[in-house]
């Protein structure tokens, strides 16, 4: 280098490149990477400042570690769990019980609700029976639903499908009778059969509240799965937290209730995903 400046020649600046090079991304990756961080780290700071005073605080001696132990001894217990199989085996234990009854409700409750909101009669003949059913609380009746069913699977996905049969039902119902009556009327002027009518009609214009439905019974199902593997279940995540509990083995229970929010998280997070495809047609929030 020295060589070449002595004679004279122009330096040729060496042109930087750009870090998705080095990564092996595609050009422009690293853009859309960023750009995607920033936003997470906007919208999830409150999120780190509590978890950073989770890690503080007990090392600090503010609260008692025994009660509330720092959030990376919780962390390490939640490895050993995974290490020896029972983070596993409990996790899958919860999933498929939550899973079963969500899917049996979706399956089950929305078109009965399209139904009811759609025909006036029904809804009128139904109306008493769901006003008592859906003011009783789930977890009130949990004691029922052992004694019929057993403490077996049977109960607790049962119990999973009656607490998110409700939001699912009123949700559905009010998306039906909330469809705006113009639209009905203007498909029926273009000649559209009853259900052309409920298919391109009425079913797109409910989808978005049924969706909210549909996150609600998925919050309802996270809920009562827990309690009722509180009560009587050998395994799952909802045992497992109690079963800690009365261990003393404290930084297992919590890193239960943490892999329980994380279950619940996805699962939002991945409905949202599904709503966003499922109603592209819908004009994005904010826009006029």
């Amino acid at each position: 280098m020295d060589s070449l400046e002595t004679s004279g020649l122009p330096l040729i600046p060496r042109r930087s490149r750009p870090l998705s090079r080095y990564a092996g991304l595609k050009p422009g990756t690293t853009t859309v990477l960023q750009r995607w961080l920033a936003g997470w780290l906007r919208r999830s700071w409150l999120v780190l400042v509590l978890l950073s005073l989770w890690e503080i605080a007990p090392q600090a001696g503010w609260i008692d570690s025994t009660f509330l132990p720092p959030l990376s001894d919780v962390l390490a217990a939640g490895w050993g769990l995974a290490l020896n199989g029972q983070l596993y085996d409990n996790v899958t234990a919860s999933l498929f019980r939550m899973l079963s009854g969500f899917a049996i409700a979706v399956v089950l409750i929305i078109p009965l609700g399209l139904a009811i909101g759609r025909y006036a009669r029904l809804g009128e003949a139904c109306n008493q029976l769901i006003e008592v059913l859906r003011n009783t609380a789930p977890l009130a009746l949990l004691p029922v639903f052992i004694l019929l069913l057993g403490i077996g699977e049977v109960a607790k996905v049962t119990m999973v499908f009656y607490s998110c049969a409700w939001p699912l039902l009123l949700n559905t119902i009010a998306a039906v009778k909330q469809v705006d009556p113009l639209l009905i009327k203007s498909g029926r002027t273009m000649g559209a059969t009853p259900v052309q009518l409920f298919t391109r009609v009425i079913l797109p214009a409910a989808s978005p509240t049924i969706f909210v439905g549909i996150r609600l019974a998925s919050a309802s199902a996270v809920l009562v799965l827990v309690a009722s593997e509180m009560v009587g279940a050998k395994a799952g995540l909802g045992y497992m937290i109690i079963y800690d509990q009365y261990s003393f083995l404290i930084p297992q229970m919590y890193f239960g209730i943490l892999a329980i929010t994380a279950i619940g998280l996805l699962l939002n997070y991945t409905l949202e995903a599904i709503e966003g495809r499922a109603t592209r047609w819908k004009a994005p929030q904010g826009n006029v």
